[in-house]
């Protein structure tokens, strides 16, 4: 996930300080991907250092932090530079050419050269994990229902990945499951050939 871009899509609305980008991104995502303040105000510095964004204004107290803190925080604003990196973001396919690192499939292709691993309840017991996900995705789809606010509708879009994300990994533990016991029945019909 890329919070450069996030924060910098963000930006384009209005200026925001730290915590408030914090606040919108997790609004609009409905939390599914929680971030760190100091994740977000890391980022800022470096959009700064890169000349994506910079200090529009300076908000004292509590008025700024949220609570009773006396710190001054630095409402930022994007650039014109930041302007045309958001366009770019958005008008650029996201690349498939370095795929994220998947636990699930390491953790199978592990399983399957190490010897005493049941790679079969291996399996099922993560096709029960991902059935209950894709459970609680859908009800919550049915929850949020027919608001179309805008928030509304980012938080649909990303329930709507979740549940295919989750679907799509049940239909490959299928196929995972299928190809052992292939693999097991070729196994057995070689070592009686010979």
């Amino acid at each position: 996930m890329s919070v450069k871009h996030a924060l910098l899509s963000l930006l384009e609305q209005e200026p925001m300080y730290g915590y408030q980008l914090r606040q919108e991104f997790e609004a609009r995502t409905g939390g599914t991907w929680p971030l760190n303040v100091g994740q977000v105000y890391t980022t800022l510095t470096r959009l700064e250092r890169d000349g994506l964004v910079e200090p529009a204004a300076h908000l004292e107290g509590a008025e700024a932090a949220g609570d009773t803190q006396t710190q001054t925080q630095v409402r930022y604003r994007l650039t014109e530079a930041g302007r045309d990196e958001v366009a770019t973001w958005f008008t650029t396919p996201v690349t498939r050419t370095q795929p994220a690192r998947d636990e699930l499939a390491i953790k199978l292709a592990l399983a399957v050269t190490v010897p005493g691993v049941d790679v079969g309840t291996l399996i099922q017991r993560q096709r029960s994990a991902s059935m209950q996900a894709l459970q609680d995705y859908t009800r919550l789809k049915r929850q949020a229902g027919g608001e179309q606010e805008r928030a509304d509708l980012a938080w649909g879009l990303v329930l709507d990945s979740l549940v295919f994300a989750a679907e799509a990994e049940i239909r490959w533990l299928d196929h995972c499951e299928a190809r052992l016991r292939r693999a097991a029945r070729e196994g057995s019909a070689a070592g009686g050939a010979r």
